[in-house]
């Protein structure tokens, strides 16, 4: 659908009747463009506005196919932008993605938004306050809509990064809970992350420093450079957390590795003293005649006691007490 649509001149905003007419009246002035603004539009919406633009064939396709890759392509003095944008859900610690397809020439911007993430009205709000920037025409808003997606990678960079100090400090600090699931979890958002802002560098290069590029001007670029800069700084940090998780998960795997051997040891040293009382008392259940100490007896006051069972029994509980020492003094227990 059609979100807004408005012409501005001046730095002001001016109210839009039909985009053919308004566009035609806009060439034959000195200043003035045309920005529409669509979200999730349907082929006939796109269709309507590109009837108005005359945007591209292989442009238009990407714009409705959408799952592009950021770039910047270049169509005589049009220029089109593929930029993926994020969004964070806090109560998941979920990075969701959307994507925001930007047409800039001399006298016309269209932003297609595909999703909810990052919505594009607060950018038009703040502009539209700023008619210092807006008289620099469609360069104004490709730097705007850059920048605010740029800025939403930060504050989503801030969400990335607490997340992982605190994963770190459970791996470390002790926590026995098994974190692999949320580790691998984090890693995902991490690489969804990768998949937006790394593809993205390029283009803003580009519109920082290739004077081929249309629409923006010499007096723009340096603003393009420091979104660039942002933007590096920014996969600079998504690189180092994708290289942690990774350097996470291995040693909580190591330490639940070497908490299930310490597991075993003390299986096996229980099982060891168990094993040794169960052998005797094997033997002495076999139900042969004659079976040592079993006779034996004591004549105490006319009355004759046998105590066969009763040494076998001090026996097995010494055997396994001394067993028992030896497992904890060596840490098995």
């Amino acid at each position: 659908m059609i979100v807004d649509q408005a012409i501005y001149r001046g730095g002001r905003r001016m109210p839009c009747g039909d985009l053919g007419t308004e566009l035609e009246s806009l060439r034959d002035l000195e200043d003035g463009f045309l920005w529409i603004g669509l979200k999730d539009p349907t082929d006939e919406e796109f269709a309507g506005v590109n009837d108005a633009l005359g945007l591209h064939p292989l442009a238009v396709e990407d714009a409705l196919t959408g799952g592009q890759r950021a770039k910047l392509d270049l169509y005589n003095d049009t220029l089109f932008m593929a930029i993926k944008t994020l969004r964070y859900v806090e109560s998941t610690s979920d990075v969701e993605t959307g994507e925001v397809m930007l047409f800039a020439g001399d006298r016309f911007v269209l932003t297609v938004r595909n999703g909810d993430a990052n919505p594009l009205a607060g950018v038009r709000a703040r502009l539209e306050l700023s008619p210092e920037q807006l008289v620099h025409g469609p360069a104004a808003v490709v730097y705007s809509v850059l920048d605010s997606i740029v800025d939403n990678y930060m504050l989503i960079d801030a969400e990335v990064e607490a997340d992982l100090d605190l994963i770190e400090r459970r791996v470390f600090g002790g926590d026995s809970a098994d974190l692999a699931t949320e580790i691998y979890q984090l890693k995902r958002e991490v690489q969804e992350f990768k998949r937006a802002s790394f593809p993205l560098a390029d283009p803003v290069r580009r519109l920082a420093k290739d004077r081929t590029v249309p629409v923006i001007g010499k007096a723009a670029r340096p603003f393009f450079a420091d979104i660039y800069d942002h933007l590096l700084k920014v996969n600079d940090h998504v690189e180092s957390y994708d290289r942690l998780l990774t350097d996470v998960l291995n040693a909580h795997l190591a330490q639940l590795g070497v908490q299930q051997n310490e597991d075993m040891r003390r299986i096996s040293a229980w099982v060891a003293i168990a094993a040794l009382p169960t052998m005797i008392a094997g033997i002495y259940g076999m139900n042969f005649q004659f079976i040592p100490e079993l006779s034996l007896s004591e004549d105490i006051g006319g009355r004759e006691i046998y105590y066969g069972y009763f040494v076998i029994i001090a026996v097995m509980a010494s055997s396994c007490f001394l067993l028992y020492r030896l497992f904890k003094r060596s840490g098995w227990l």
